[in-house]
């Protein structure tokens, strides 16, 4: 008796986990389609010599915006850059450098 009721209980268990999972799959569309596009206000260039990362970017808008460099170092921990303030229209660049490991894997920026 005891070893059908836990087969029963698994199998209500797992049709309740499958129902919910189904439900959170199905409203996963409509919250992606209704958050704003992100847009980056800066047009950035980046580079790699296999250790050091650089960013290279000019200020689109008519604001000032913050940016530094994210380097994705290989068996290393990943590095950041200065932040580097531009003004509207200014152009300027960010590094960072991967002292150890297999060197630079990507490179990118981060707006803040």
């Amino acid at each position: 008796m005891k070893i059908r009721n836990r087969v029963a209980t698994g199998a209500v268990a797992s049709v309740l986990m499958l129902g919910s999972a189904a439900a959170l799959t199905a409203a996963a569309p409509a919250s992606a389609a209704a958050r704003p596009q992100i847009k980056n206000d800066l047009t950035c260039t980046t580079n790699s010599d296999g250790r050091r990362g650089t960013a290279d970017c000019t200020n689109n808008t008519n604001r000032t915006i913050a940016f530094r460099v994210t380097v994705v170092c290989g068996w290393w921990p990943d590095q950041t850059g200065p932040w580097r303030t531009l003004s509207p229209g200014a152009r300027d660049h960010s590094e960072a450098t991967c002292d150890g490991g297999t060197g630079v894997g990507s490179v990118g920026w981060q707006e803040g």
